[in-house]
């Protein structure tokens, strides 16, 4: 009796490395707060936009400040298994209804699905269409 008692000690101490409250734990979702503002949009921007044209290329802002109307913050997070992964500022400054400068920090810019100049050949066959018949 002895040894089957030795024995079940032996394997429980064994396990308690194995602690079941470790296997079970709660799901962390991937969680994006903010405006999701790419380079592509910032280099749209140019000095002398009216607010109106900002907020067609970068959406609505997040913050905007009683305090300051002359500035909006489009803050992102990134939070994947509840840990910070990214944390972006964009502001964009106003002086009456004009915008003067960016300042921040944006997104990379989105791939291309086509090339720029994927229409050319496209365009130069309407061009030979529209001109006559090719030379050959």
């Amino acid at each position: 009796m002895r040894a089957l008692i030795f024995a079940a000690v032996i394997a429980l101490s064994g396990c308690s490395s194995m602690n079941p409250l470790n296997w079970i734990s709660p799901h962390k979702m991937e969680i994006q707060q903010g405006n999701y503002v790419t380079a592509d949009a910032v280099a749209k921007l140019k000095p002398g936009m009216t607010r109106s044209q900002v907020r067609f290329l970068l959406g609505t802002p997040l913050l905007t400040d009683a305090f300051h109307a002359n500035r909006w913050d489009y803050p992102y997070q990134d939070t994947k298994q509840g840990k910070l992964v990214s944390n972006k500022l964009l502001t964009v400054y106003f002086e009456g209804d004009t915008m003067v400068r960016v300042e921040g920090d944006s997104q990379p810019a989105e791939k291309a699905i086509l090339p720029p100049d994927a229409s050319a050949p496209a365009q130069e066959s309407a061009k030979q269409d529209a001109s006559g018949p090719a030379k050959q």
